[in-house]
């Protein structure tokens, strides 16, 4: 039975992360939801209480996939940021749900627990490679962090016409202006 319960909540994850990323929060539909993952609407309330409660479990699944594949590392800050291009650049939808998750959540919101913890844990290590001297203390380690992500994902997050030809803009020169952006950010 477990087993079961299981399976629905890891379909019902999928399904929402590709109604979510396509629709945002408002525009998506537990109905749709439901059908796509083969199940009813109850169940998205029995398991996430609410369409925004399973969109924050979205969030945590994804959060909790990226550490494991890729774990932060604040002694080579340019290419953890050349790993989150990556990322950004191997599943468009890491973008569009984060795009939508800025868009419809006010600053009102309680913060989201996954993206806080993960941070925090970015935070310490920042924080230990600046006192270590290894990393610039020119900016607090959070504001280092968010000018680093924001490095890392800003091809993701340009328009189409913005991005000149890929015959002289290709993903490897995308990523090597990604990784030394953020070297020259971190740079002591």
């Amino acid at each position: 039975m477990a087993r079961d319960a299981e399976a629905t909540k890891q379909r019902l994850l999928e399904a929402a992360a590709a109604e979510f990323a396509e629709l945002g929060i408002a525009g998506a539909r537990v109905d749709r939801i439901a059908v796509a993952a083969r199940t009813n609407k109850a169940q998205i309330y029995h398991y996430f209480g609410s369409k925004d409660g399973l969109f924050e479990a979205v969030l945590a699944a994804l959060l909790q996939d990226v550490l494991e594949s890729d774990p932060f590392d604040a002694d080579d800050l340019p290419e953890s940021m050349g790993r989150i291009f990556d990322q950004f650049e191997d599943d468009p939808s890491l973008a569009r749900l984060a795009t939508w998750y800025r868009l419809e959540r006010s600053g009102d919101d309680p913060p989201h627990a996954a993206i806080v913890q993960a941070n925090s844990s970015k935070l310490a290590a920042i924080r230990a490679a600046q006192r270590a001297g290894r990393v610039t203390d020119a900016f607090p380690a959070d504001v280092l962090l968010g000018l680093l992500i924001s490095v890392a994902t800003s091809w993701a997050s340009l328009p189409p016409e913005y991005i000149p030809s890929a015959r002289n803009n290709t993903r490897p020169k995308r990523r090597a202006s990604v990784v030394e952006a953020a070297r020259r950010l971190v740079s002591p």
